[in-house]
């Protein structure tokens, strides 16, 4: 294909940005809308090809972040470099920062009126249900071996007894270079449009360094939350769930920034407004900073993973054929059940249970196992929470 021929079939950076906006308005499902993000992508525009789109989701998949919006990032990323990652990537996360900021606004404001006391009680209860079946699911999906089973289980025991989540992840993937055996595989990623410039990596990462430092001079606890948020987003492998554990042990267990309860409270937020799990960031830094807070928070969570994606494109087809990297990764993975079966105990031991919560909990559950859209089973609890509790 010539010159000419590639100008025709470049894609403006504006519809790239628009259409994912629209997207991201209604991204409700988290990994889900990787289905979405397909259907306009390969069948409505063209814009990949299946087999493009596949090798990139297998890429998203096998780095740490939620995997929608880098399965977005990557769509821009292949049409148009580094601008067309930075357009879809804040197109489809700019709808879940707005609501989860004004929601942010309005917990702080009215979160101790009774009405609005007994929504997060219900809320509450609906978030145990919700990472009860990530965890089964996430359980069901990766523990395939007795090792994988020993490895969730050692995580689950330490992060009870207060070990780092970080070090909890770190031993998981030593054990797995020791636990697993992997043959080598021949799975590429086409990186015919994507590997001509790997340094677009260090505009990034400059700038990501020159942010943390500028933080450092003016405001040290900015600083600290935006290094917190970027080392949770690194280790966050498994998509936006992986992050709750790695939150809830650094912001309520290590630091105290806030309860357990008012934690769980963005966790809800964050399931009424679409976007990835991970956007419950902005609520973190909104309680604990105020706005500058929320914007921070917001960009140290996605940053790491739009930097990841970028260096992926262009090393993917290397990563794959590593059996090391393979055997680390699944021992992370295995790990991360045991951090979301960790959370859900914990989750569980903070709510004050009666009858309805009970029942409430168990109908929510059975909703969720019936795949009934989480944002209808978070509007029904909601609803219900209300008029009964």
């Amino acid at each position: 294909m010539n010159e000419q021929e590639q100008k025709k079939q470049q894609v403006l950076l504006s519809k790239l940005f628009l259409s994912f906006l629209r997207l991201g308005i209604t991204a409700f499902g988290g990994p889900t809308m990787v289905a979405y993000i397909r259907e306009m992508s390969v069948k409505k525009y063209g814009w990949l090809n299946q087999e493009e789109f596949k090798n990139g989701v297998a890429l998203c998949q096998s780095i740490p972040g939620a995997t929608a919006i880098q399965v977005a990032g990557y769509v821009g990323l292949t049409k148009r470099g580094l601008s067309g990652a930075v357009a879809t990537f804040v197109g489809f996360g700019l709808p879940a920062f707005l609501f989860m900021l004004v929601l942010s606004w309005a917990y702080t404001m009215f979160g101790d009126l009774p009405r609005v006391a007994s929504l997060f009680n219900g809320l509450q209860v609906i978030v145990v249900a919700i990472v009860a079946n990530a965890t089964y699911t996430f359980a069901w999906e990766t523990l395939k071996k007795y090792q994988d089973i020993l490895i969730a289980l050692a995580s689950a025991l330490a992060f009870w007894f207060g070990i780092s989540p970080f070090l909890v992840i770190l031993g998981a993937a030593l054990t797995g270079l020791v636990a697993y055996r992997i043959k080598k595989t021949g799975v590429q990623l086409d990186t015919g449009r994507t590997n001509k410039h790997i340094s677009v990596v260090l505009i990034p990462v400059a700038f990501t360094i020159a942010g943390v430092f500028f933080l450092f001079l003016i405001n040290k606890k900015l600083f600290e939350l935006s290094v917190l948020m970027i080392k949770i987003d690194l280790f966050a492998f498994g998509g936006g769930f992986a992050s709750l554990p790695l939150m809830l042990q650094e912001i309520v267990n290590v630091r105290g920034w806030m309860d357990s309860k008012t934690f769980m409270d963005g966790i809800a937020l964050g399931q009424i407004t679409p976007g990835p799990i991970v956007i419950t960031a902005t609520f973190v830094g909104f309680i604990t900073n105020g706005l500058s807070g929320a914007f921070v928070a917001t960009m140290s969570i996605f940053i790491p993973s739009f930097i990841l994606l970028i260096l992926g494109a262009n090393i993917f087809h290397r990563l794959q054929q590593s059996v090391v990297f393979q055997q680390a990764v699944k021992g992370i993975f295995a790990s991360f059940v045991g951090l979301l079966l960790f959370v859900t105990f914990k989750f569980a031991f903070a709510v004050s249970w009666n009858a309805i919560k009970v029942i409430i909990a168990g109908c929510s559950i059975a909703a969720l196992l019936k795949k009934i859209d989480i944002l209808y089973v978070v509007l029904a609890g909601a609803i219900i929470s209300i008029f009964l509790l």
